[in-house]
């Protein structure tokens, strides 16, 4: 049995039922989730895109840290957009870049490679398709140069407290004396805009979740009917956390074919698929210090919406 139906037998088994986050990017997941970041309530990539424009000199002052060549290490790449930046500021500055970007879609992988190489012609970029937790096992053996990993688009803020510093204190291990890591925080704020921004008016969040169970389908002989589930997303400001569901709009059963098995929906019935973690500065600085990290620099857009964290070895 794959991962993947290992995954979804244990959550649509559990009560209540869950669905993993980490399988909503196959090729589809990724195409949505590109459109989700044109959205006008989907803040967050403009936030983060504003840093880097209006910062990026002196966030490459940080990166570079007088090394003349570096290996930059991007978890979870998507379209590379905002890394673009920093890579094309670097690069001016004559600082020698490997760039291995890593993302669990072949496809969003093969599109960044093409667009990079086309447009940074001296750039060496070495992708990685997979799971990221499964590769940083790779970082453990690197090239002697400074490594600077990526983690940005708040990619973080879908982890759980305790997986996010289970997370960090292996990125920790993993990490030189003289590497540093660039972290996206999406900073809490007015409810309402974090709402808007997983729920959004065009229905592109609700078809990015409702993909995954056409995954299922695809891929685990499911029989998912998508009419018959709605999302539904939340925001939880005592916690700093939003919250996405898929409801099934009546009684059901599903079943799938790969897990030899179905499942039972009650009318209404949730199934938690995603949690995005807001932050504030002090839940920032605890979760460093307690992954084994000092703060570095940070950077803020002129609204206080998101800012990237320079974390650096203790």
């Amino acid at each position: 049995m794959s991962q993947f139906a290992e995954d979804v037998l244990k959550g649509l088994s559990a009560s209540p039922k869950y669905l993993s986050s980490r399988y909503f990017y196959d090729d589809e997941g990724s195409r949505l989730f590109q459109a989700i970041m044109d959205l006008p309530e989907y803040y967050l990539t403009r936030a983060e895109m504003r840093v880097f424009e209006m910062q990026g000199d002196s966030i490459c002052d940080v990166i570079a840290d007088g090394h003349d060549s570096i290996d930059i290490v991007e978890l979870g790449a998507g379209d590379g957009s905002k890394t673009a930046v920093l890579i094309d500021r670097l690069l001016r500055l004559g600082i020698g870049i490997t760039y291995s970007p890593i993302d669990i879609s072949q496809g969003a992988n093969d599109e960044l490679a093409t667009r990079f190489a086309a447009r940074f012609p001296t750039l060496d970029i070495k992708p990685h398709t997979g799971d990221y937790f499964r590769v940083l096992e790779g970082l453990r053996s690197g090239s002697g140069r400074r490594k600077v990993i990526l983690f940005l688009g708040s990619n973080i803020g879908n982890f759980g407290s305790s997986q996010a510093l289970a997370f960090f204190r292996e990125l920790r291990a993993a990490m030189e004396p003289s590497d540093m890591l660039l972290i996206g925080f999406d900073l809490q704020k007015d409810p309402r805009k974090i709402v808007a921004a997983y729920d959004d008016s065009a229905g592109v969040t609700a078809r990015f979740n409702l993909n995954l169970l056409r995954r299922i389908n695809r891929e685990l002989g499911g029989d998912f009917d998508l009419a018959k589930f709605s999302h539904y997303a939340q925001y939880r400001p005592i916690e700093c956390a939003a919250r996405s569901f898929l409801i099934s709009r009546e009684r059901q059963t599903v079943e799938i074919a790969a897990l030899g098995r179905k499942f039972e929906f009650d009318a209404w019935e949730a199934v938690f698929m995603e949690i995005s973690q807001k932050y504030t500065r002090a839940m920032i600085a605890d979760l460093a210090s307690e992954s084994g990290f000092k703060l570095g620099p940070e950077f803020l857009d002129e609204e206080d919406l998101f800012l990237d964290s320079v974390w650096l070895p203790n």
